[in-house]
């Protein structure tokens, strides 16, 4: 049985310049990804949203989610 697991974590109330600033800081860290986990951005409205899906190794996906959420955090202190 194979196990899989999607993710998505939804940044509310933003702006579209705090979200081109996190789209274009995380875009780099999206190459050369793991062939288990995807890593997707999209923006809908006044919302970020990240979409995360990992397979077998759940503990990778779980590193890869706090380490992209940090990463954001900074961003959006950078760009208050």
């Amino acid at each position: 049985m194979s196990l899989e697991c999607k993710v998505q974590v939804f940044l509310n109330n933003i702006s579209e310049k705090k979200a081109e600033a996190i789209r274009k800081a995380l875009e780099p860290d999206n190459i050369d990804f793991p062939k288990d986990l995807l890593f997707k951005i999209e923006k809908s409205e006044d919302s970020l949203i990240f979409t995360f899906e990992g397979k077998e190794n759940i503990r990778t996906l779980i590193s890869t989610i706090d380490e992209v959420l940090e990463q954001t955090q900074v961003i959006l202190k950078v760009t208050s």
